[in-house]
């Protein structure tokens, strides 16, 4: 295995102002410092991975489906990590990027509806079989994902879009909800959040704090063991 601490991890982010949030800086804590890329903004993606511990994709408020350049890169690029066995983490639109990079389906609701907020998780018997799954987490997405072929469906949602997190080869990880949050991202998303709370299956500002106060305790060990998981998951 390949994840002495020392070696970075390979962060993708896709706005100017986004960061890693607290699943970065409890990287950083482990030893692994950070090498943020921004494609959207120019950065460069690099042709392989030998030199980092591991790779993450974030999320963003674009489509995977977007007709966009940066985008494409993205999803073409993923063929590195999974060459190389690497540890890989898709996140929300990175969840949907692999998704799309491996051959299946990312889609709006029909009725259009949203997972905004706080909804209720349940892990597979697969899931469960790796580690402990919160029964609660926090979402922020208008679009799912298909099961890719080959991929194992690790948890499931019980509302607007079922696939919650599946897994391919033995390093790489697709997650729709959100393990990297601060609550002063929770206050950045939601100061604007207006119609969109209106929307089936958005809730309001309040709610995602009440939920947070209820729930958050369980993602943060979640991210913790999850992070030990993944990063043991490297097959280099």
């Amino acid at each position: 295995m390949r994840t002495e601490p020392g070696r970075p991890i390979l962060v993708v982010l896709h706005q100017e102002h986004s960061t890693p949030g607290r699943l970065g800086e409890h990287l950083e804590a482990r030893g692994f410092p950070l090498d943020i890329r921004k494609p959207r903004f120019g950065d460069t993606l690099p042709e392989t991975l030998e030199a980092h511990a591991g790779a993450i994709v974030f999320g963003g408020p674009m489509s995977a489906n977007d007709d966009e350049d940066y985008l494409r890169t993205e999803t073409d690029w993923l063929e590195v990590p999974l060459r190389e066995g690497a540890p890989l983490i898709g996140l929300c639109l990175g969840a949907q990027l692999l998704a799309r990079h491996l051959g299946a389906a990312v889609w709006p609701h029909p009725d259009g509806n949203v997972e905004i907020g706080w909804f209720p998780l349940r892990a597979t018997e697969a899931g469960r079989r790796l580690m402990t799954w919160p029964r609660v987490v926090h979402q922020f997405h208008s679009e799912g994902f298909d099961v890719p072929d080959g991929a194992t469906l690790l948890a499931t949602g019980e509302d607007a879009f079922p696939n919650q997190a599946f897994s391919y080869g033995p390093a790489a990880f697709a997650i729709q909800f959100h393990i990297e949050l601060t609550n002063a991202m929770v206050e950045r998303w939601t100061s604007r959040i207006g119609e969109r709370a209106k929307v089936p299956g958005g809730q309001a500002r309040e709610l995602h704090f009440e939920g947070r106060r209820l729930h958050d305790d369980a993602t943060v060990g979640f991210m913790e063991a999850f992070v030990d998981l993944w990063l043991a998951s490297d097959r280099r």
